[in-house]
């Protein structure tokens, strides 16, 4: 009896806790995007995409954190054959979104993605990209990191490290 109270408490825990990551502020409203930066391929922080084929980096002097809240920032997908695709993104930490502005092709350059919609980092299918880069560092807890120095030091520091850093 006393065991299932206890399993009962917890999922009504994790029930609340997920409520609260899908909350939304319903006065918030998003700035313009800058234009996309230019495509830097060399200095990218190294994103761990478990069970990827590409290799994921991004680059640290893409990122912003916008007067919106918004971070936004350029990841690179590289294939083992050497075939680079980029993407111009935003997350949004306090509602667990995302929106892609643009993509970047080496034939072509930056496209914008026209009629860009903000998407549940949740959602099927699931950006692991974009998921790493807001556990990385990106987002502390339902807020943007502090800054884009304290994003790029997260995002090269462990998490495991970090902690036993006292930050």
């Amino acid at each position: 009896m006393r065991l299932s109270w206890i399993i009962g408490a917890l999922l009504f825990a994790a029930a609340m806790a997920q409520a609260q990551v899908t909350a939304d502020d319903p006065d918030w409203r998003e700035v313009e995007a800058p234009p996309a930066p230019a495509l830097k391929l060399q200095g990218l922080i190294a994103l761990d995409i478990p069970g990827s084929a590409l290799r994921f980096g991004i680059d640290p002097s893409s990122i912003t954190v916008g007067e919106d809240g918004v971070v936004r920032y350029v990841v690179v997908a590289t294939s083992s054959s050497g075939v680079v695709n980029a993407m111009y993104e935003g997350l949004r930490c306090g509602s667990g979104d995302f929106k892609l502005y643009a993509r970047h092709s080496t034939d072509g350059g930056w496209k914008v993605v026209k009629n860009a919609d903000w998407r549940s980092l949740w959602e099927e299918p699931v950006s692991r990209h974009t998921l790493v880069v807001a556990r990385a560092g990106a987002c502390k807890g339902r807020s943007a990191n502090r800054s884009r120095l304290d994003i790029v030091r997260d995002l090269r520091t462990p998490v495991e490290r970090r902690y036993q850093l006292g930050e």
